[in-house]
Parts: structure tokens; C-alpha cells; sequence
């Protein structure tokens, strides 16, 4: 009996020495499990940091002056990781686009055991930009060249004074209208659009579908012109015309972004009523505006009127 429990006995110490032996691999493999999971965690948080701080730079930059770069990334980086930190932004010209780097310091837990307290972590983030070239219009109108060069002065958008434009249109300036030689005759600036909406889908250099009549187009309701107040849309512009009424067509050859104030298109579509009697009209003004949603695309062909189309590239 004696001798079997000195046998247990060393039996213990066996275990013992053998279970040391294992502890330091045991911890080393969670020093891969966890310590690696929390730099992916890290990692992933970093990344959408940088994410928005080349958005923001890019959103400066598309605007034509982008400031002090660093800081805006910075401050970005910060918001969304307060422990990383931007490098400088790094600006391309072909294609335009803007790339942000942070990094982060990630302490370990259990990698200390195996000589690593801590790990740089790094991402980076490039946002590209460029005027756009097609796109979904939230508003089915169009614009005539010529009105956008009398309405910015004959250049890009520089100021916020609200602008009146009639349709049909009125002498407010010297482009063509209803009265005046209407480039369609039957049709005062109203697309045909896409089935069962108020949008119009188009695009740069292309022929597209006057709808006749200057009531809204086909489609169109009271909340949708409700949803656009005091909004800021892409509008395509036209530079060319041809056919009448419904056999009508526009060419396309720009966009420009435009803040609605004010509408009366007849009956209840109307919102600040900037019009009386049987004039249609709204108000506005041409402006420089960063579109950010993916129902548009950009082309570096594209003429560039103020409006922007910012792309995730990285």
C-alpha cells in the first residue's frame, strides 16, 4: 500500500513537470487566438477610419481647395479610432484621387509570454473623384446650356443666390424658351421617366425622350417633389435639340447640381410658390456638390460644371 502511494506520488510530479512544459505552447497559441484576433478587430476599426477621412479630403479637394489635408484626416482618424493617426494624404492627378494612411498602436494580451508587447497596425484608404457621366436624376428635368452659362455668369457655380427659372420659360434670361423658340416645341423641359417613377436615368453624350406638356412627367407625385425640397440634385444639362411634343429628344451634355427653394409646376406640386396664375417655375441655385450615392458613375471626360462623384477605389 505504501509503495503505491509513493507511486501516485511521483506520478503527481510527473504531471506536473509536464503540464509546465506545455503551459508556455498553450500560451503561445493564445497569443495567435486571441492577440491576432484583436489586431483583425484593430485592424477593421483602422480601416474605416481611414475610410472616412479620404472621403472627407477627397470631399474638399472635388470641391476645389483642399485644405489643410492632414488635419481634416486626422481629425477623421481620431473620431473613429482615438488611437490612430493619419500621414500625410498622398494626392494623385490621373485619375484624380486622394489616399490616406493611418495606423494604431494594438498592446497584446497574452504575446508578452513570447516577447511581443505590442503591434503597428496600418490602413490605408484611396478615394477617387470626377464629374459625372450618368446617372438616376431624382428630379426628371433638364436644363439648356445656355441657361447655366447665364445663370453662373458663363463659369462654374461660385455663389448662392437664388434663381428663377420659368417653365415655359420666361425673358429672365437669353436663352430660348416656350416664347421665344422653345428648343422643343410642345415640350418644356420634362424627361420621360423611368417606369412607375419620378427619376430619369441618362447620360453623357446620348439622345434622350422629351415628355410633352409642362405639367410634371408621368409618374411623378406630390411626395416626390415633397422629398426635394430644400435639396440639392444632379439635373442633366443639354446642349442640343430636335423633333416636337412627344417624338422630342435632348442631348445630353453635362450635370450640374442644383438646391431647389422653391416650385409651382400647377395644381399641388407646388412649394413656395415662386410663380402665380398658369406659370410654371421653380427657384434655385447652380452649386458646387459632392455626390456620394451609387446611383451615379464618373468619367474623366466628362465636362465638369461643379458637381462631383466620389468612388471608394482601395
Amino acid at each position: 500500500m505504501q509503495r503505491l502511494i509513493r507511486r501516485r506520488d511521483g506520478e503527481r510530479g510527473a504531471t506536473s513537470v509536464v503540464f509546465a512544459l506545455v503551459l508556455v505552447p498553450l500560451l503561445g497559441f493564445a497569443a495567435i487566438a486571441v492577440d491576432i484576433g484583436a489586431l483583425y478587430a484593430e485592424r477593421a476599426r483602422l480601416q474605416v477610419a481611414a475610410d472616412a477621412a479620404a472621403i472627407a479630403v477627397a470631399q474638399d479637394c472635388s470641391r476645389g481647395n483642399c485644405g489643410d489635408m492632414l488635419a481634416t484626416a486626422q481629425q477623421l482618424i481620431s473620431h473613429n479610432d482615438p488611437t490612430g493617426t493619419a500621414a500625410q494624404p498622398v494626392l494623385s492627378s490621373d485619375p484624380l484621387s486622394v489616399t490616406v494612411t493611418g495606423a494604431a498602436p494594438k498592446e497584446h494580451w497574452f504575446a508578452p509570454v513570447i516577447g511581443h508587447d505590442s503591434s503597428q497596425v496600418q490602413a490605408t484608404a484611396t478615394v477617387g473623384w470626377g464629374a459625372p457621366s450618368q446617372g438616376t436624376a431624382q428630379l426628371p428635368l433638364i436644363f439648356s446650356w445656355c441657361e447655366f452659362l447665364e445663370q453662373t455668369g458663363g463659369g462654374l457655380p461660385s455663389t448662392e443666390t437664388e434663381q428663377y427659372i420659368g417653365l415655359p420659360k420666361k425673358t429672365v434670361t437669353n436663352c430660348p424658351g416656350p416664347r421665344s423658340g422653345n428648343p422643343v416645341p410642345g415640350g418644356f423641359g420634362w424627361l420621360v421617366t423611368d417606369g412607375g417613377t419620378c427619376k430619369a436615368t441618362s447620360r453623357i453624350a446620348a439622345w434622350f425622350t422629351s415628355e410633352p406638356g409642362n405639367n410634371p412627367s408621368q409618374g411623378c407625385s406630390v411626395a416626390d417633389f415633397e422629398a426635394l425640397q430644400n435639396r440639392t440634385v444632379l439635373l442633366p444639362i443639354f446642349d442640343e435639340a430636335r423633333g416636337t411634343g412627344s417624338g422630342g429628344e435632348y442631348h445630353v451634355h453635362a450635370y450640374a447640381a442644383f438646391t431647389i427653394t422653391g416650385y409651382h409646376f400647377g395644381g399641388q406640386y407646388t412649394w413656395n410658390k415662386p410663380c402665380k396664375g398658369e406659370d410654371r417655375c421653380l427657384t434655385g441655385y447652380f452649386t458646387r456638390f459632392v455626390e456620394l450615392s451609387d446611383d451615379w458613375s464618373s468619367s474623366p471626360d466628362a465636362p465638369t460644371l461643379g458637381a462631383s462623384i466620389l468612388r471608394l477605389i482601395r
